[in-house]
């Protein structure tokens, strides 16, 4: 069965305007293996969280850095892909909407099947190209990026501060909200929704 671990657990401090600090934040950073051997990173965090990563590397044991053979960014924000480079044997994954400067990067056309149970699914809004990666596993995980930074985002339906399509954003919670059972937001603790 495939398995998810949350390799760093992101922050994002919310104020009571709505806005955010965007000088104190990093993201999520998660850890998918499958049943047909790929060892997954999806996002990999702001580049001051390569310390922690490697340290979760160590906790999990039997798998390094070096064993990653894909790399999925929810979008191209700093605080997801400060530490790509780390990943040094991966395919990098990045939806053709983003801007991105990842060489080398294989551009994302359509919701796709990157290994077994394991789907690309665009989720717009935050950004044109923002991704989402909808996991079969013990339950059906949907690790969200920052189409919804916070579990408030997905539970009151509160599209992200930082957008470029607010009707987007709305369309991609409601997108997740029909597959998934388990939300992993970019910058806050995983949670249950069935």
């Amino acid at each position: 069965m495939n398995s998810i671990d949350v390799l760093v657990l992101g922050y994002l401090e919310r104020f009571e305007d709505g806005s955010v600090n965007l000088k104190e934040t990093w993201s999520t950073s998660s850890l998918i293996r499958t049943d047909d051997g790929h060892v997954i990173v999806v996002d990999t965090s702001s580049d001051f969280m390569r310390s922690p990563i490697k340290s979760a590397f160590k906790q999990i044991g039997k798998i390094f850095p070096d064993d990653v053979d894909m790399v999925v960014l929810t979008h191209c924000h700093t605080d997801h892909i400060g530490n790509v480079s780390l990943f040094k044997n991966a395919a990098v994954y990045v939806h053709e909407g983003e801007e991105c400067t990842i060489p080398n990067a294989k551009i994302v056309k359509a919701d796709t099947e990157i290994a077994k149970g394991v789907r690309l699914v665009h989720t717009p809004g935050h950004s044109d190209g923002s991704m989402s990666v909808f996991v079969e596993a013990d339950r059906r995980y949907a690790i969200v990026g920052d189409v919804a930074p916070l579990k408030d985002n997905f539970t009151k339906r509160i599209i992200p501060a930082l957008h470029t399509d607010a009707e987007a954003a709305r369309a991609s919670l409601e997108k997740i909200a029909e597959w998934a059972d388990v939300i992993v937001p970019g910058h806050d603790k995983p949670f249950k929704v069935r």
